[in-house]
Order: C-alpha cells, then sequence, then structure tokens
C-alpha cells in the first residue's frame, strides 16, 4: 500500500485566518504591541553619531546648493551672452 501524504497547514495560513476573525480592536491592539516589541530590536544611533550625520548632511546641502548657484550663474551669463549678441 502507498502511503498518504499528510497534509499540513503552515503557520502562515493559519495566522492569517486568525487575524481575520480578530475584531477591528484587537487587530488594533494586536499591531500596537508588535510594533513595540520591533522598537525595542532598534539599535539606536548615540546623539554624537545622530549630531555627526545631522553636519554631515547639512555640510552635502550647502556644497550643493553651492555647486547649483554656479552653475546657474554661469548659465544666466551664457543666456544674456547670446542675447546680446542676437539683439
Amino acid at each position: 500500500m502507498a502511503k498518504e501524504k499528510a497534509v499540513t497547514t503552515t503557520t502562515n495560513a493559519v495566522k492569517k485566518e486568525d487575524v481575520k476573525k480578530l475584531s477591528f480592536p484587537k487587530k488594533v491592539a494586536k499591531w500596537w504591541r508588535e510594533m513595540k516589541s520591533e522598537l525595542k530590536k532598534v539599535i539606536w544611533p548615540t546623539p554624537k553619531q545622530t549630531l555627526n550625520n545631522t553636519i554631515a548632511a547639512l555640510v552635502v546641502m550647502a556644497v550643493s546648493a553651492v555647486v547649483i548657484w554656479g552653475f546657474d550663474e554661469i548659465a544666466q551669463m551664457i543666456v544674456k551672452a547670446v542675447i546680446s549678441i542676437a539683439g
């Protein structure tokens, strides 16, 4: 006789069925508990790391602003020169 394969359900399927059965407040409560447990796993940056990252971001933004301003000035001079030649 051939052995029949046992039918098993995955835990994901069971969890989806359980979630469907929960009422809205219970779903929210479950989401809140899961969110809190995930936030405990996060490695938060130290104040020094936050300060260093903020300074680096500000420096990059300032340099980018100067570069864009420079290209804008050059383009403006070129457009003025073309208009004065064609004028």
